[in-house]
């Protein structure tokens, strides 16, 4: 290394550690390139995940996220809209880390991905900060899944009991009821808390969802955090992260938190956005790897606290394109969640409400959390509607004869008991105790042992 280039060096180190120790001496950037809705500046360094302010002309400002870097320059994402900015303009690094502001003054608020209100009142109390993606528990840390949590719907409560700390996905394609199902839960389910995640659904359906669905009594035990479809998708992610710190938080202060999250695949879909955006290959159906590793990320910090902590109940809805079970967003929150419920188009078009497929449905916890009459019942209910589904276009058309199968002949007389059982009004709601002794009173005492 030549004389000259030595004090080049020395001096650039010099000036990196003054910064480090002087941190109003960030050096300022300049905007080069836009791309879409990515942002390329150069002259300045900040870490992946930090914000920073772009200034053009007349103090026009917009905040944007690192999201990556290459060759000496920062990929940027807006978290506003782009309007107003100008080639060269200034880019102004920030210190301040990611974190959301938390406190019980947001029960009862509606809050943008930003944690801004919307909902016209004042801004909240919120002392406490949290980071925004999260904080990493010990797995042998946790407390587990022991306790039932009462959800107010027959067929889950007596099917696919649910506990508290447990994480469920709800898989469904468009217009089947996972909307006024999650509305139900929310008005039913026996919990403190009921933090709602609408991430990048129609902005209709937000003051829906809140006036209609929700109403003033479970908005009063409920934070809303709303990030509808034409937010950026980092706004979108924001939205996911921070009805996720909420619930965090109350989790930490030993609440049984309530986490609904509409929809999981929206996430997903803003990650693939941001991923293609700064160049990332896509690998299956258009989704880049990081999406695949950031949807374990969010979920992994719902359920169960430490000892003597409360929990975080999720329930994360997944749009099925077309009904596919098999589409790649689906199939990930498959492996990642601790059960599944499925929405049946089927049941739906039959005006069987909620439509839920009891057969392509599991509560993967059920097993510690209920007692041995009710997993045998339960078992028994799913074998006589299964054999009834597998037998029915015979015994539609006629084809069946009564008597040529004892198990059919079974299942065809429970059939319609059944159905009554599955079916629930919306504003109907049916507790934990009331769904197991309807579950016997249907199923009877003498319930095959299936366990045995």
């Amino acid at each position: 290394m030549s004389g000259a280039a030595r004090v080049d060096w020395v001096q650039r180190l010099a000036r990196r550690r003054e910064r480090l120790h002087r941190p109003e001496l960030i050096v300022e950037g300049r905007l080069r390139r836009m791309v879409g809705l990515t942002l390329e500046a150069d002259g300045c360094e900040a870490p992946v995940g930090s914000r920073c302010e772009i200034r053009g002309h007349g103090d026009h400002c917009v905040e944007a996220e690192v999201v990556g870097f290459a060759n000496g320059r920062l990929y940027l994402m807006p978290t506003g809209s782009l309007h107003g900015v100008t080639p060269n303009a200034r880019v102004l690094p920030r210190e301040q880390a990611l974190a959301a502001n938390v406190g019980p003054d947001l029960l009862g608020r509606v809050l943008d991905g930003g944690g801004v209100p919307l909902d016209d009142g004042p801004p909240p109390e919120a002392p406490h900060r949290m980071p925004l993606a999260g904080r990493v528990i010990n797995p042998l840390a946790r407390a587990p899944i022991r306790q039932p949590l009462d959800v107010g719907i027959r067929a889950i409560n007596a099917l696919l009991t649910v506990g508290q700390g447990q994480r469920m996905g709800l898989f469904a394609g468009s217009g089947v009821g996972k909307s006024v199902l999650l509305g139900m839960m929310t008005r039913y389910t026996n919990a403190d808390v009921v933090v709602v995640g609408l991430i990048g659904e129609r902005g209709r359906e937000v003051k829906e969802f809140i006036e209609d669905i929700l109403g003033p009594e479970g908005l009063a035990r409920a934070v809303v955090v709303a990030a509808p479809a034409d937010t950026s998708p980092l706004m979108r992610m924001h939205g996911a992260m921070l009805a996720t710190s909420i619930a965090e938080y109350f989790r930490d202060q030993g609440q049984r938190v309530l986490l609904l999250m509409d929809s999981l695949t929206r996430y997903a879909q803003a990650q693939r956005e941001i991923g293609l955006a700064i160049g990332e290959p896509p690998a299956t159906k258009g989704y880049p790897p990081s999406v695949f590793a950031r949807l374990p990320q969010l979920v992994e910090r719902a359920g169960n606290g430490r000892a003597g902590q409360g929990s975080i109940t999720a329930f994360y809805t997944v749009l099925t394109e077309g009904d596919d079970q098999q589409d790649p967003v689906a199939d990930s929150a498959r492996a990642i969640l601790d059960g599944h419920i499925v929405l049946s188009r089927a049941l739906a078009e039959s005006g069987h409400y909620p439509a839920i497929d009891i057969e392509a449905s599991a509560s993967r916890a059920m097993l510690n959390i209920v007692d041995r009459p009710q997993m045998e019942a339960s078992h028994r209910l799913r074998r006589l509607f299964s054999t009834y589904r597998r037998n029915e276009d015979l015994i539609n058309v006629g084809a069946y004869q009564q008597g040529s199968d004892p198990q059919v002949d079974e299942a065809i007389a429970y059939h319609e008991p059944i159905m009554r059982f599955l079916r629930q009004d919306v504003r109907e709601a049916v507790s934990f105790g009331d769904a197991i002794a309807e579950l016997h009173d249907l199923i009877g005492a003498e319930a095959g042992s299936e366990l045995a």
